[in-house]
């Protein structure tokens, strides 16, 4: 069997926000786990420079969200799609109804192309008067994915912090006049890049093979 013949037979899978810090982390380890990875990116020159983007197992194709019929089209024969998409720091104040909306035609379309799972990383918080803005948008998000038949599989993070990461470069806008609390040094603290792995692998385990 040659390579090509391997390659067509791995399970195909769908990644969303392949530019950001979490897509474009989880793009190689999905390929390294044995699978063909299908980007959908609004610009591919964003991901030109990436070591995985002229991996043969990859494919990165430019979509508009909001284009159902070409969403459709492109998420046909994926067994799995991750939607790893937030619009916060591109749209402003409009991000929430913008999301909700987003995700809602998302999850028509995984249904629509016979997808058969989406997975998505969602917020920490409990529903409730008290939650923030941001994590009810991720809650609304939640729900807009998972009003179809495709089921949906949620990880709940708190705040992930990583070179390139939307977290670092909204805290360097705020870092100039920002006094940050002295650390407290502590044996009993586990911190490290163990989260950041069990992510990954909670991630890769939910796509199907």
């Amino acid at each position: 069997m040659t390579h090509d013949q391997n390659t067509f037979e791995q399970p195909l899978v769908l990644v969303t926000g392949a530019t950001g810090y979490i897509g474009g982390r989880l793009v190689p380890r999905l390929v390294a786990a044995g699978y063909r990875v299908r980007c959908l990116v609004r610009s591919a020159r964003k991901v030109e420079a990436r070591p995985w983007a002229t991996d043969r197992s990859v494919q990165v194709l430019e979509r508009d969200f909001e284009d159902g019929d070409r969403l459709i089209n492109a998420m046909r024969g994926c067994t799995a799609a991750y939607y790893l998409v937030h619009s916060m720091m591109a749209v402003g104040s409009d991000y929430r109804a913008r999301d909700q909306q987003l995700a809602t035609d998302f999850a028509r379309a995984a249904e629509a192309a016979g997808v058969g799972r989406i997975v998505y990383l969602g917020g920490l918080g409990e529903i409730g008067d008290g939650l923030s803005e941001h994590l009810t948008s991720r809650r609304e998000v939640e729900a807009a994915l998972a009003s179809t038949s495709v089921p949906v599989t949620v990880l709940r993070a708190a705040i992930i912090i990583g070179a390139g990461s939307a977290s670092i470069r909204s805290g360097l806008f705020f870092l100039p006049g920002l006094r940050l609390p002295q650390p407290r040094h502590s044996r009993r603290t586990r911190t490290g890049g163990s989260l950041g792995r069990r992510i990954w692998l909670f991630l890769i385990a939910r796509a199907p093979t």
